[in-house]
């Protein structure tokens, strides 16, 4: 994460030396809020006790982050919750969102605002043609007790629009692929996409959307069926996310299933890449000029991402260079000090946009890629 680092251009590096000042003096103001007696977390209060160091007074900037052990999913599984609630939010208003537990006791984390904040700082990075202010949207994507339905929601009504959503359960669906049973699953996706095109063609003028990749195409292609498309049914924006979102993909989506470019089909798609505890990272303007190449940037200060060596975790590998996705969340709700996620790819440079590094090609880890299943969705 060397600003120094040679084949930055030059042009931003006054950009790159101010963010990473800027997440300096954050990580600062978040290790202190999650560790002094009057705010902190239960667990984190408890946590301190285990450590070999002081974070009050040990960790002075981001690089002393690496002092903590690597956050455990474990540590997520199973309650009680209000462990992780800091004391300086007690008596508000809290949720709790799953992640993952396909099998198993599922991975929670308790959230009062991040997911707002999280999606309106996504909301300012939406070109307003595409994605008009007012706008209705709707929700193809996992329900239930996850963070995402709530987020695209509040993410609609922050524009100004209405949210109309489906109901999914990923867990059935990942039985189903389990037992074999192929044939319920496909009944299983129709039964999801039915309900898409009954919004879809109700006169309930929905403009924008969120789709998981895989429901996007199956969605394109059973409005093809009906003789119509995306642009015939209203749409003009669709923000998307997820490991199948590839260059070949993209490529396949622009070209086949939106009918061209936004300045030819009217329609702008922009991937993203995010989970429960990072909240949402952006992307690179992806164009194909550059091949359908897909950036990722982390939504810098409240959470970083570094492309880290495999064999050695606490070094990132060079621009370019292919390695494990090490995740930081920094928000006054939620601390990682440093989770590695179960995914890879390739280091990018800051851009002018985006002042600090990025991960492209992002694709589940070698080592676990076997055992990680991704679903209808």
């Amino acid at each position: 994460m060397s600003t120094a680092e040679s084949g930055v251009d030059p042009e931003i590096q006054k950009k790159v030396s101010e963010a990473r000042d800027r997440l300096n003096e954050h990580t600062l103001k978040t290790v202190h809020w999650h560790f002094s007696d009057d705010t902190g977390s239960p667990f984190w209060l408890e946590k301190k006790r285990e450590l070999n160091f002081d974070p009050l007074t040990d960790v002075k900037g981001f690089d002393d982050l690496k002092k903590f052990p690597h956050f455990e999913d474990e540590w997520l599984r199973g309650g009680p919750v209000t462990r992780w609630v800091p004391k300086g939010h007690q008596g508000k208003p809290t949720y709790v969102f799953e992640t993952g537990g396909t099998t198993g006791i599922p991975k929670s984390r308790v959230v009062i605002e991040d997911h707002w904040k999280d999606y309106e700082l996504f909301s300012d990075t939406l070109p307003e043609k595409y994605f008009p202010k007012g706008a209705n949207w709707l929700m193809l994507g996992p329900s239930g007790p996850r963070r995402l339905r709530l987020a695209v929601e509040h993410l609609a009504q922050h524009r100004g629009g209405i949210c109309f959503c489906i109901d999914l359960d990923p867990r059935w669906v990942v039985k189903l692929i389990k037992k074999g049973w192929m044939e319920h699953l496909e009944e299983y996706k129709k039964h999801c996409i039915d309900q898409a095109i009954t919004i879809l063609t109700a006169g309930h003028d929905v403009k924008c959307m969120f789709a998981t990749p895989k429901l996007l195409e199956s969605l394109g292609e059973a409005l093809e069926e009906r003789g119509t498309s995306l642009g015939e049914c209203g749409i003009t924006g669709i923000f998307s996310g997820g490991t199948e979102f590839t260059p070949q993909w993209t490529r396949f989506c622009v070209e086949e299933l939106l009918d061209g470019p936004p300045e030819e089909s009217g329609i702008y798609m922009t991937p993203t890449y995010g989970n429960t505890l990072m909240g949402l990272a952006c992307s690179k303007p992806v164009t194909a000029s550059d091949g359908y190449k897909i950036s990722y940037y982390a939504p810098q200060p409240r959470a970083v991402t570094e492309v880290v060596q495999f064999e050695d975790y606490d070094s990132v590998v060079g621009y370019g260079e292919t390695g494990r996705v090490k995740l930081y969340t920094l928000t006054d709700e939620f601390f990682v000090p440093g989770f590695m996620e179960r995914d890879e790819g390739e280091r990018e440079m800051p851009f002018d946009t985006y002042p600090w590094d990025g991960v492209s090609g992002v694709r589940p880890f070698h080592e676990l890629a076997s055992a990680t299943t991704v679903g209808v969705y």
